[in-house]
C-alpha cells in the first residue's frame, strides 16, 4: 500500500525528527549538527525548513538559509539550499524533488530571486538548477575546477541571471571551507 506523502513547513516541535532524518540520510551526525546550528544562527535567518512525511513517518527534510550576494549592482534576495536529506529506505521515490519544488514555490512567494546549491550535478539540474560559476556567481569558497558543475543556481524571478553577478556570502555556520567541497 502506498502511503500519502505530506510536505509541510517544519516547526520547532519537529526538530528531533529533522535531526533523525539528517543523521539517517547521511549515516553520521555531521549534517544533523549543521542543521541544528543553522536553525539557531541569526545570520541564516529567515530560513525555510520543510519536512516530508510518509503517512505519519518523517522521511525527508530540506533547509534553505538566507545568503547575501556581495558586489551585486543592487540588493538581491538570495538563499542557499543545504542540506537535502531523505532517509535511505525512502530514497528514489521522488520525495527529494517534492521537497525542492515546495521550497522553491515558498521562496518565490517570499520574493526570493536566487537559490544556490552545491550538490550533485546530475541531480539538481532535473529540478531547474544550472551551473553558477559560468554565470558570474562565485561560491563562498573556491570550487575546484573538476567540481565546477556542482555549484548551481536557480532564478526564481525573471531577469536576474545576466543582470547581476557577485560572490555569495552564506550564513556564519556554513562559512567553513569543509562545507564547500563536493
Amino acid at each position: 500500500m502506498n502511503e500519502k506523502i505530506t510536505i509541510r513547513e517544519a516547526s520547532e516541535n519537529d526538530l528531533e525528527d529533522v535531526l533523525f532524518i539528517e543523521s539517517a540520510a547521511f549515516g553520521k551526525n555531521d549534517e544533523a549538527e549543521l542543521v541544528k546550528n543553522l536553525l539557531s544562527d541569526p545570520s541564516a535567518q529567515p530560513s525555510l525548513s520543510i519536512i516530508a512525511l510518509k503517512g505519519d513517518r518523517p522521511v525527508g527534510h530540506i533547509l534553505f538559509t538566507k545568503a547575501i550576494l556581495e558586489s551585486a549592482k543592487r540588493p538581491v534576495s538570495t538563499y542557499i539550499l543545504a542540506p537535502l536529506a531523505i532517509i535511505p529506505d525512502a530514497q528514489n521515490q521522488g520525495i527529494g524533488g517534492l521537497l525542492i519544488a515546495e521550497g522553491l514555490v515558498r521562496l518565490k512567494k517570499m520574493g526570493v530571486e536566487l537559490v544556490f546549491v552545491l550538490g550533485h550535478p546530475d541531480y539538481y539540474p532535473r529540478h531547474g538548477f544550472n551551473t553558477a560559476g559560468c554565470r558570474g556567481f562565485e561560491a563562498p569558497y573556491p570550487i575546484p575546477e573538476k567540481d565546477a558543475g556542482a555549484w548551481m543556481v536557480q532564478a526564481l524571478q525573471d531577469n536576474v541571471i545576466g543582470a547581476v553577478t557577485g560572490k555569495v556570502r552564506c550564513a556564519d555556520t556554513l562559512n567553513r571551507p569543509e562545507y564547500w567541497r563536493e
